[in-house]
């Protein structure tokens, strides 16, 4: 049920409000995946929140992110919660919107004195929601991908989605190895899509392609014809799309109608199934690179990442009737994170102690990769955990 502010409310166990997610430890560290009958969890429950894209232009990846809290929480609470206590997560909708997101955590730090907070879904909601992570001193596991949000180091603040920084130079060399040395760019003007601009314009150097176009728009823009059209003017021999919104799908058709014969590139923000169903056979040959969940074979089959992740995939298919995406993936990472380090402090653990656990995470097993932090790296990630992937037949496939 949705109140007047957005947040939704879920009822899991002995628990009025939302629910969260237990995760596990060791190293390798992975989720706790015993059946969900070995005694429900009992208890004050620890309250952690969650800032999500419910609605707006980034709705399509809170969707999934959401689903994926749900079901966690309801599996790990049944199985005893941490240290037998019940998790609550209390889900707030920003709208795609920082102004909202900034809010939307205030509330949850002084209403609910939450430990914890999972998100933004967007990288300017994760950047604007600072202020408020700073008053209260509670850490912050961002589901966005700008590199921004752990480059411009923060002691609180945490990122499970590889950023910017892995993403566009291992793109950019894919690019490369095709032959392009010319590409176009167009990108929406968020926080994400210009933070990944901003990387590839410096990761230029370290390649011989340059940028001979460049075009922007803006989030919830309903055509780009004016911006494709100078486009396809100039000598690019590709396009490269940088956006997480469902504005992808319209760059796609919008080159189909014009008859551009260049191939499409995009970011891991467009690895989702509400690409390919809205951009329809325009989606055909569209490339990109993220995580190896959307074809978990690339994990390598028998290796403590395929063992998790097809785990991960069999129950939220069965639970949602359709396979997860990466950003299902951010979400269950992030949870996961969160709790396993939890259960690894003795009862009574503050915030600070929270933020200390999370920050030795050392080899967690989760749906984006292997994650090790430090004292000076909260993102975890490198470009071991990413793969190129091509659409065909209305299907992600790797790229070759």
């Amino acid at each position: 049920m949705a109140g007047a502010n957005g947040r939704i409310a879920l009822l899991v166990a002995l628990v009025v409000a939302i629910a969260i997610v237990p995760v596990v430890g060791c190293a390798p560290q992975a989720p706790d995946t015993r059946p969900a009958d070995e005694g429900a969890a009992v208890g004050e429950p620890y309250r952690i929140g969650a800032v999500l894209s419910l609605s707006g232009t980034l709705a399509g990846l809170g969707e999934p992110e959401r689903n994926t809290i749900l079901m966690e929480v309801e599996r790990i609470n049944a199985a005893g919660g941490v240290n037998g206590r019940p998790i609550e997560v209390l889900i707030e909708d920003d709208a795609s919107d920082a102004e909202t997101a900034v809010a939307a955590t205030s509330r949850l730090i002084e209403r609910e004195e939450i430990i914890a907070v999972i998100g933004a879904t967007g990288t300017g909601a994760t950047m604007a929601m600072r202020s408020e992570i700073d008053r209260a001193r509670i850490p912050q596991v961002s589901v966005a991908g700008g590199t921004v949000i752990t480059a411009e180091f923060h002691p609180y603040v945490f990122q499970t989605p590889w950023s910017n920084s892995i993403v566009v130079p291992f793109t950019l060399r894919y690019i490369e190895d095709q032959g392009i040395s010319r590409i176009a760019v167009i990108a929406d003007a968020g926080g994400f899509a210009q933070d990944g601009v901003a990387v590839m314009k410096e990761a230029l150097g370290q390649t011989s392609i340059e940028i001979v176009a460049e075009e922007t728009f803006n989030p919830g823009d309903k055509d780009m014809t004016s911006q494709l059209t100078k486009i396809m003017g100039s000598d690019a021999e590709a396009v490269v799309l940088w956006n997480a919104g469902a504005e992808a799908a319209t760059v796609a058709k919008n080159m189909a109608t014009l008859g551009f014969e260049i191939p499409l590139f995009g970011s891991h923000g467009n690895a989702r199934v509400e690409f390919i169903d809205g951009a329809g056979a325009a989606a055909e040959g569209f490339r990109f690179a993220a995580g190896k969940v959307l074809v978990p074979e690339a994990y390598g089959e028998g290796t403590p990442e395929y063992e998790v992740a097809t785990d991960f995939i069999e129950r939220y298919t069965e639970r949602f009737g359709k396979a997860p995406d990466t950003f299902a993936g951010h979400a269950y990472d992030a949870l996961h994170l969160i709790v396993e380090a939890m259960k690894r402090l003795p009862e009574g653990f503050s915030a600070s102690d929270l933020r200390d656990e999370i920050e030795a995470t050392d080899g967690f097993v989760g749906i984006g990769g292997t994650f090790t932090f430090s004292p000076t790296d909260h993102n975890g990630m490198s470009e071991e955990n990413l793969v190129m992937y091509q659409i065909k037949d209305g299907a992600w496939t790797l790229a070759e």
